[in-house]
C-alpha cells in the first residue's frame, strides 16, 4: 500500500522489556493504588478470607481483589467480566496484579461478599484525601439516583 505509513510485519519479534516495572511510570495513579490498598489492615476493615485457610486450594490474596476494585471504579470499569478481560490484556492491571487473572465469578463474589469492607475502605481514602489537603468539604455525598426516563402522557402523574 503505498502512500501509507506502513506497520511492522506481525512474524516479526520484538523486544519488549522484561519488567512491567518498566512500563509504569513513577507518577501513574496505579502506583497510588497500590501503595494505599498496602497500608490497609485488612482483617480490621472486615475482608473475608485475609488469613489463609490451612486446608483447600488456595484464593487470591484480598488485597489483590481490591486493587482491581478499585481500578475498575477509576477507570470506569464497574463489570467483573470487563475487569476479568482487562486484566489479562492491560499492562497497567499486570502491574497491579502481579500478572493475576481472577476470573469475573471471583470478582462478583468479592464484591458481593465484602461490601461492608468496600465501603469502609472508601471511608478511610476519603479520610487519607483529608488529611494530605486534597479534599477540604466538610460532607462528601455521592448521587447514586436512577429516574425512569420515559415520561409519557399515561405514566406522567401531578398533584392534580
Amino acid at each position: 500500500m503505498a502512500g501509507f505509513i506502513d506497520g511492522i510485519d506481525r512474524e516479526q519479534v520484538t523486544l519488549f522489556p522484561d519488567r512491567l516495572e518498566d512500563w509504569i511510570g513513577e507518577d501513574h495513579l496505579v502506583r497510588v493504588v497500590d501503595l494505599f490498598v498496602e497500608e490497609l489492615d485488612l482483617p480490621a476493615l472486615g475482608f473475608e478470607r485475609s488469613v489463609p485457610a490451612r486446608t483447600g486450594r488456595p484464593g487470591y490474596h484480598p488485597a489483590v481483589l481490591l486493587k482491581l476494585f478499585i481500578y475498575g471504579y477509576l477507570n470506569r470499569i464497574p463489570s467483573s467480566r470487563r475487569l476479568e478481560r482487562e486484566a489479562g490484556r492491560n499492562v497497567e492491571l499486570m502491574w497491579l496484579t502481579g500478572r493475576l487473572v481472577p476470573d469475573h465469578k471471583t470478582i462478583a463474589d468479592f464484591r458481593r461478599d465484602n461490601g461492608v469492607a468496600i465501603r469502609r475502605t472508601c471511608a478511610q481514602f476519603v479520610e487519607l484525601c483529608r488529611r494530605i489537603g486534597v479534599l477540604k468539604g466538610d460532607c462528601v455525598a455521592i448521587d447514586g439516583s436512577k429516574f425512569k426516563a420515559v415520561n409519557n402522557r399515561d405514566r406522567n402523574v401531578t398533584k392534580n
